[in-house]
C-alpha cells in the first residue's frame, strides 16, 4: 500500500513539473521580428554548406535525373499513343 501511494506521489509531482514547464513556455509568448531575424540567422551558421565541387556534381546528378524520367515518359506517352491509335483508327 505505502509504495503506491508514493508512486503515485511521483506521478503527480512529475504531472506538476510538466504543467509548471508548459506554463513557463506560453508565458515567453511571442518574440519580436529582430530576435526572429537573429534565431535565423543563428541556425544557418550551424549549417553545412556544400562546396562548390560537391553542388555541381549534385546539380548534373538532378538534371539526369531529371532528363532520365522525362525520356521515360515520353517514350510511355509515344507508345500508348500508337496503341491507342491502333485499337481506335
Amino acid at each position: 500500500m505505502a509504495k503506491t501511494v508514493l508512486l503515485g506521489n511521483e506521478k503527480e509531482q512529475k504531472e506538476k513539473a510538466q504543467k509548471k514547464a508548459v506554463k513557463a513556455k506560453k508565458k515567453q509568448g511571442r518574440r519580436g521580428p529582430i530576435r526572429f531575424v537573429k534565431d535565423i540567422w543563428s541556425e544557418l551558421k550551424k549549417v553545412t554548406w556544400p562546396t562548390k565541387k560537391e553542388l555541381f556534381s549534385y546539380t548534373m546528378a538532378v538534371i539526369a535525373v531529371v532528363v532520365g524520367a522525362a525520356l521515360l515518359i515520353g517514350l510511355v506517352d509515344f507508345g500508348l499513343s500508337q496503341l491507342f491509335s491502333l485499337i481506335v483508327g
